[in-house]
């Protein structure tokens, strides 16, 4: 952790803020107010995945998609035939 006084981050603002990349930074006024300077991490999207190879066009995936919902309504429909609702 590096500590510097108020002047001096004033004068060396954008190579602390390199240093708070890596290291929190503290700046110290001569009133005796202590503030931190720290990078912010963005958070990672859970959707934020790699993408993959394949020589799947959007034709074929949207017909997946379509087979796989027809195959869950008909087996949704076969057990409402099996357990009626009362």
């Amino acid at each position: 952790m590096k500590v510097y006084t108020y002047s001096e981050a004033r004068q060396h603002f954008a190579e602390i803020l390199n240093i708070a990349r890596e290291e929190e930074v503290i700046i110290q006024r001569r009133g005796g107010e202590v503030f931190t300077i720290a990078c912010k991490k963005k958070p990672r999207s859970p959707f934020a995945i790699p993408g993959i190879k394949t020589k799947a066009t959007t034709k074929d995936i949207l017909r997946a998609v379509k087979d796989s919902r027809e195959r869950m309504a008909e087996q949704v429909k076969q057990q409402n035939v099996r357990s009626p609702r009362r």
